[in-house]
């Protein structure tokens, strides 16, 4: 396996795990799989659980779609993917936003993944906009930050456990992780591309 392609296959891994993890609800009841996050059930169950469905379906389909090999061979089903990817992140965003508004933690946590949400449709949007209007190649660039967002879902999960380790509850890691899990993302994939359109500069400057 080439190196270049390790990190996306360790993505795209981690993003299924955490996808699949995310329907234990399915096979056990929403109060064992989401114990610390009951308020939400009690307050708002619907959009709470328009997004633990819609969110996975978003993870899981975003990770496929790094894939070279997909998008040249079978560019109908890429297509198909993303628009689901597209559907499942506006359901997800906007229950999410409504779940955002009660996040244990106060305004730090509930602001955070407040602007999460927001951030994710915006940027998702604007990403199926360029693509519908044939700019392909800034739509890539949009959808790399889109899946930075969408990558939330797993950094959160991987920061808790450190959190966890040092002792906090959720609710106590909450105004953290709510920033934690995003901002580093999305200027990780910033300055991918910012590398990634250098080095297209100096290919084009020695033609």
């Amino acid at each position: 396996m080439a190196k270049s392609r390790i990190p996306i296959v360790v993505m795209a891994v981690l993003s299924v795990l955490i996808a699949v993890m995310s329907y234990r609800f399915a096979f056990l009841t929403l109060t064992l799989s989401f114990p610390d996050m009951l308020g939400h059930l009690e307050q708002r169950p619907l959009a709470f659980i328009l997004h633990i469905s819609a969110s996975p379906i978003a993870l899981a389909l975003g990770a496929m779609q790094f894939f070279p090999r997909l998008r040249s061979r079978r560019p109908g089903l890429h297509r198909w993917i993303g628009r689901i990817y597209g559907l499942a992140i506006l359901v997800g965003g906007a229950s999410g936003l409504l779940v955002a508004l009660g996040a244990k933690g106060g305004i730090a946590a509930s602001s955070g993944f407040a602007l999460l949400s927001l951030l994710w449709i915006g940027i998702t949007a604007n990403a199926v906009r360029l693509a519908m209007a044939g700019r392909i190649a800034e739509h890539r660039r949009w959808m790399i930050r889109s899946f930075a967002l969408t990558f939330a879902a797993v950094t959160l999960r991987l920061y808790l456990l450190g959190f966890m380790a040092g002792g906090m509850s959720y609710t106590e890691a909450s105004p953290y992780l709510a920033w934690m899990c995003w901002v580093p993302n999305l200027l990780i994939a910033e300055m991918i591309l910012r590398r990634a359109g250098a080095r297209f500069v100096q290919y084009r400057q020695t033609l």
